[in-house]
């Protein structure tokens, strides 16, 4: 026991001195319990949603209110045709939109049934099914008080519901899961494979005769990942042409604007790889960290399983520097949407962005360490 009681104190003592080791030990318990306890959240609130209200009626203005007031949905916009709604939705603006035709109020006054149209974005399915069921709930409560309020005779229901779901009429999970994937396997790969390349040559010694030779940072970063963009392309690529076969996922849009997407979503991810190359000095670390930054971000703050407007808001405001949050945008807009460069140009720009940062970043890193 003494000798236990030994080693557990020295061990203790050595603990102490390395607060890095205190700092995850710590640190990481509490992040984890943040990050899943706020992200992880299977309730669907605040829908954007937006109305085309044509019968500008008490009652038109009455089940819009039903909508508004019910906590879950969210008034987006007021379009007066439905042109608005198809651009308001496929640019992710909203996720659900109520059109009113002419004539509402006078057929419930009369004793007839309503018809209202709900248009259903069914490119998250699991999303769909949720508002899908909220929708059902709020026409059942309204037609229930529209036959009280009128003292009508009639039977049934008051109002009668035409929903459709866009992009995904069959609510299949494959449709909405197959490009979650496509994002997650090509983020982990890219970012994996170059993050262990630098730290490679690092501890294998030639590192040394690279800082030798007449070659700057940057084309050293830039040629160290144009083979690993080709293989990675290359990958990405045939998994969407596996998910065109085995899961009868479409490509609506064009496959240059696919293509596009991919390569700086990839370029962004190989650069990360190799910012983390720079920092690390063991393989072991690099394949680690590589892991942590690609694996939660994109499986958890990208929008790939869990919608991002129901995250707290300054979980939200994290979700902008995770560039699969805008490639899921962009290439579910492509494969179920069939959009074209400017629905999805936004989307595009950040990773642009994102990419040309991080490309920087890892450029000064590799400089200063060879100064």
């Amino acid at each position: 026991m003494r000798s236990v009681l030994a080693v557990a104190c020295k061990e203790l003592l050595q603990i102490r001195r390395d607060r890095r080791s205190l700092l995850v030990l710590f640190f990481s318990p509490i992040f984890f319990l943040l990050l899943y306890g706020y992200a992880l959240n299977f309730d669907i609130r605040d829908v954007q949603i937006a109305v085309e209200d044509r019968d500008l009626s008490p009652e038109s203005r009455r089940l819009v209110s039903a909508f508004v007031n019910s906590g879950y949905f969210e008034l987006a916009a007021s379009v007066e045709d439905p042109a608005g709604i198809v651009a308001l939705m496929e640019r992710d603006r909203i996720r659900a939109a109520l059109r009113i035709p002419p004539g509402f109020a006078r057929d419930i006054r009369r004793g007839l049934p309503g018809r209202v149209e709900v248009l259903i974005n069914g490119e998250n399915a699991n999303t769909a099914t949720t508002v899908l069921g909220y929708v059902n709930a709020i026409i059942a409560a309204e037609s229930a008080a529209y036959r009280m309020s009128v003292r009508s005779a009639a039977t049934g229901a008051a109002i009668q519901l035409e929903p459709r779901v866009w992009f995904n009429p069959e609510l299949r999970s494959a449709l909405f899961l197959v490009p979650g994937l496509i994002a997650y396997i090509g983020m982990m790969t890219a970012v994996v494979s170059t993050a262990l390349a630098v730290v490679r040559e690092k501890e294998r010694g030639t590192m040394e005769q690279v800082r030798m030779a007449p070659i700057g940072a940057l084309p050293y970063i830039v040629g160290k990942s144009l083979p690993y963009l080709a293989i990675s392309m290359t990958a990405g690529v045939s998994v969407v042409l596996a998910s065109m076969v085995l899961f009868d996922m479409p490509v609506r849009g064009p496959w240059w604007l696919l293509l596009l997407s991919m390569a700086l979503f990839l370029w962004g991810a190989l650069s990360m790889g190799l910012l983390i190359s720079t920092i690390a000095q063991s393989q072991q670390v690099a394949f680690q960290v590589a892991l942590l930054s690609s694996f939660l971000p994109t499986m958890i703050l990208s929008g790939f399983i869990f919608p991002i407007a129901s995250m707290p808001a300054w979980l939200q405001a994290v979700t902008y520097i995770v560039p699969a949050r805008y490639f899921l945008v962009a290439l579910r807009g492509v494969v179920l949407k069939g959009a074209g460069f400017t629905t999805i140009a936004d989307s595009l720009g950040a990773l642009v962005i994102f990419a040309v940062i991080v490309t920087g970043l890892a450029a000064i890193r590799l400089r200063r360490e060879w100064s």
